[in-house]
């Protein structure tokens, strides 16, 4: 636990991603965004962090790394995952290595769809795990939250799309 309560630090994971949603990350941590003046604190050490922020998409090789580093974090901690990768694959649901989101591998708390999100979404989305993170302090119930849905363009031909939510689901 970080040394003051009202100041969450953060911890950012990229696994396997393109590099966009940690660009519109690091943004947000400069001065023009600056996600600090929330009170988040970004740092390298998840066993100093309240909240895991991840981008890309979990596969087989990245899933155990991404559950070790959940696993280091003090209790209560918060998991925002950013970006549409985060949440379903992205662009890479269906491949043979894609585990779909991080949510198979860890619980998420907050999800922030985008390709990339935009700093603004992002902020809202740090702001969100926040209160998340407080009622989990306060020992209050917490909401899972609905994922992003996943929207083809154009859309797929109605046997197409029953097909691979029939895929989804096995």
């Amino acid at each position: 636990m970080n040394l003051v309560s009202n100041s969450p630090w953060i911890v950012h994971y990229n696994c396997n991603s393109c590099n966009g949603c940690d660009i519109e990350f690091v943004a947000c941590l400069s001065p023009l965004y600056d996600v600090e003046r929330f009170g988040a604190l970004h740092v390298g050490n998840p066993k100093h962090a309240d909240m895991l922020v991840v981008t890309g998409s979990v596969n087989h090789r990245n899933a155990r790394v991404l559950r070790n580093v959940y696993e280091q974090m003090p209790s209560p901690k918060v998991v925002l995952a950013m970006g549409v990768c985060t949440s379903s694959g992205g662009v890479f649901a269906g491949c043979y290595n894609i585990l779909g989101g991080i949510d198979t591998v860890i619980p998420v708390d907050v999800f922030v769809p985008g390709c990339p999100p935009r700093p603004e979404a992002m902020i809202d989305g740090v702001v969100k795990a926040l209160a998340v993170l407080e009622d989990k302090r306060r020992g209050a119930e917490t909401a899972t939250p609905a994922k992003p849905a996943l929207t083809f363009f154009p859309p797929a031909p109605p046997a197409q799309e029953a097909a691979r939510q029939e895929a989804a689901h096995a």
